[in-house]
């Protein structure tokens, strides 16, 4: 069996949404970019030619989990030195690329770029949500409607949104159709543009980051009650070692406090209220 159909891989073969990829990374001489599955090269080599990769200090880092497009991606780049392929999984490896990265180049120079599989795009994201030192920018081609989901705002918000919204600024800049990629996918996909809040998620403790996640858990575990009925059976055990039920006049002091409607869904909530609310228990 091919790698493609191994790993779900589609490959985008429209030059234009490669070329569209490309200026969306807005790339700069010294960039280091960390290509998540390069496949054959098809943006490894329009990114290399921007950055005019010999003659600048600019470093491309493919990784590719497929033992036999890597052969072809060491051959295709044997003479672009700053490119560099590496043989893995981009799940398991990226924490540790990312901060070996980061300690040899200006983190304002750093940069994900990838075509990503539907089944990798939630663990991917919550991969890089985690990463204490985050790349200045990262452009992901993913499914249409994931990336819609991602993109989210009141009175759609949900578990996904809510997530990646906590630590970038997530924008649709463009949409491609599944006739642009060999084999073909089953649905259309959409280039986002992640802005990273890193001022936001600086001045964050580890602990109100925890607070935060877990309480979007609770929230939306079951989308369609009230924000009153997911938090009702809420206790002190969820966001410490403290076993001990929140009383309900408690919670609803809480919503009341960051002006939030106890009747009302999760999904009419903003990122700011669910923030203020996580500090609150």
């Amino acid at each position: 069996m091919d790698g493609q159909k191994r790993l779900g891989q589609h490959f985008l073969t429209n030059k234009n949404k490669l070329q569209k990829i490309v200026e969306v990374l807005d790339l700069k001489p010294g960039d280091t970019v960390i290509e998540i599955g390069s496949g054959h090269g098809e943006l490894t080599r329009p990114m290399a030619e921007k950055l005019k990769i010999k003659n600048q200090k600019s470093k491309i880092i493919a990784i590719e989990k497929d033992e036999e497009f890597v052969r072809h991606l060491q051959k295709k780049f044997a003479q672009d030195k700053n490119i560099e392929i590496i043989h893995g999984d981009a799940l398991k490896i990226l924490p540790k690329l990312i901060d070996s990265t980061l300690r040899t180049s200006d983190v304002q120079k750093s940069k994900i770029v990838g075509n990503i599989p539907y089944y990798i795009t939630g663990h991917l994201l919550r991969i890089i949500g985690e990463l204490k030192n985050k790349p200045s920018l990262i452009v992901l081609t993913v499914q249409k409607e994931v990336a819609e989901r991602i993109c989210a705002e009141p009175p759609r918000m949900n578990l996904l949104a809510a997530s990646v919204q906590f630590w970038a600024e997530p924008e649709i800049v463009d949409y491609i159709s599944k006739k642009d990629f060999k084999p073909r996918p089953k649905v259309d996909s959409a280039i986002i543009k992640f802005n990273i809040k890193t001022s936001d998620v600086l001045r964050t403790s580890d602990v109100q980051k925890l607070k935060y996640y877990q309480l979007i858990k609770i929230l939306f575990k079951q989308p369609r009650k009230t924000i009153l009925n997911n938090l009702i059976n809420l206790k002190t055990s969820d966001f410490s070692k403290i076993d001990v039920n929140i009383r309900k006049s408690d919670i609803l002091k809480s919503l009341n406090k960051v002006g939030i409607n106890p009747q009302d869904r999760p999904q009419n909530l903003t990122i700011e209220q669910i923030k203020k609310l996580s500090t609150l228990f």
